[in-house]
């Protein structure tokens, strides 16, 4: 089968290599799905590129991408064959494992490979694992946000595209902040009821403005904890929760504490990667549900051949597009 891989970490036209490598066999409780599209993650990137010091191989060869969408072709021991020829999307491929999507075949435990509803493509199916999930796990954990103001940073990034959805569709009044024009405009057509953008509003006037009568936001879904931290903090109301995803700009922020405590605030972390399986099971649930409905809404950059994987890596760490980097692998 083709399939892209990596023996050491690196800059993705160094370490990246496309070719020929045998078709894995389903183990007991797996599927083997025939990849037809793999999404980049930002999560992928660093990963092959060594992100914060990390280039130690977690095996000899990675094939990588968490996320990905197919059709299941085989299954292993304990797997009912029903299964064979079902449309899923799967996620965290490469969690603990080599065999991510960014590639012909690939193998992954029976419940990460998730029913695809037949009105949905592949393209979308393969942003559905660690974008989709991260931003259901944000805005859900802390319970219903019907009737709640949720405030979304990054609006028009992978996991905040969806986390506005989310919140919208849960009947939450929904405040976006981006960096761009361009980004507003994707943030409104996710669902946003106010967009602001940072570069050129002042993002606290701004919510005390639009909050005022209510006396600030319940939730925040955020793309940059350490960054906005004092923002939040001053924008959120007693009770309100942050859920943040990433702090890349202030990788080890301060918390502060007595500010608040005032508020009974709670800072949640959230990691895809580390949420329990009844976290993942509820949200692959929503999806489907979403899906099925036609609810969700989907954004792509381009899709490249997986020849040109580097070139999506480079793609997705530019940072500079709005929408999905995703690789065709059919």
């Amino acid at each position: 089968m083709k399939a892209a891989w990596y023996e050491r970490k690196g800059p993705a036209r160094e370490v990246l290599t496309v070719g020929e490598r045998p078709t894995p066999e389903p183990a007991a409780g797996e599927v083997r799905v025939r990849i037809h599209r793999s999404a980049v993650n930002p999560s992928d990137t660093k990963q092959r590129g060594g992100h914060r010091g990390n280039v130690v191989m977690p095996f000899p060869l990675v094939i990588p991408h968490q996320d990905g969408a197919g059709i299941i072709d085989a299954v292993g021991t304990g797997v009912p064959s029903a299964r064979i020829g079902e449309r899923v999307w799967v996620y965290e491929a490469t969690l603990g494992r080599f065999w991510g999507t960014a590639a012909q075949y690939s193998v992954v435990p029976e419940h990460k490979a998730v029913r695809l509803p037949e009105n949905t493509a592949f393209e979308a199916g393969a942003c559905m694992g660690i974008p989709a999930m991260t931003a259901h796990r944000c805005v859900m954990a802390d319970g219903p946000v019907a009737g709640k103001t949720v405030l979304v940073t990054g609006g028009a990034g992978s996991v905040g595209w969806y986390a506005v959805q989310i919140a919208r569709l849960e009947g939450a009044r929904v405040i976006a902040t981006v960096s761009r024009d361009e980004q507003a405009e994707r943030a409104r057509e996710a669902g946003a009821h106010e967009v602001i953008n940072y570069r050129n509003q002042p993002v606290a006037q701004r919510l005390a403005e639009i909050t005022g009568a209510q006396g600030g936001v319940d939730r925040v879904v955020e793309v940059a904890f350490g960054a906005n931290l004092a923002t939040n903090v001053a924008a959120l109301r007693t009770g309100g929760v942050i859920a943040s995803y990433a702090s890349d700009a202030v990788p080890d922020p301060s918390l502060p504490f007595w500010p608040m405590l005032s508020k009974d605030l709670t800072a949640r972390f959230v990691l895809v990667y580390a949420m329990s399986r009844t976290a993942h099971d509820e949200a692959a649930a929503w999806i489907t549900r979403a899906l099925e409905a036609g609810s969700l809404r989907h954004q792509f950059y381009k899709t490249f051949a997986l020849d040109d994987i580097a070139g999506a890596h480079e793609a997705t760490e530019s940072m500079s597009h709005v929408g999905k980097v995703i690789v065709a692998t059919d």
